[in-house]
């Protein structure tokens, strides 16, 4: 049961941010998004990302890929913006 929420919050926090890439790629207006913000969150997701692989755990490792993609599309879009 603990792996099934842990799995549920993976899954909801990485899609959480498909309708923010989505509307970044289609209006290509990144003006109102922090910079800093998502410096410091893909750091943090980098972190995860290691701690996941150092655990071996799949959920972790998944979550924190698939997220750390959907995030840095957003900051590629902000920097170039």
């Amino acid at each position: 049961m603990i792996d099934v929420i842990g799995v549920i919050g993976a899954v909801l926090t990485t899609i959480a941010f498909i309708p923010q890439v989505i509307k970044v790629i289609k209006t290509k207006n990144t003006r109102d998004i922090s910079l800093l913000m998502y410096i410091i969150f893909i750091i943090g997701l980098v972190c995860w990302e290691i701690y996941g692989l150092l655990k071996s755990d799949f959920p972790i490792i998944l979550a924190n890929l698939v997220t750390l993609f959907l995030a840095t599309i957003i900051l590629i879009k902000k920097v170039k913006s």
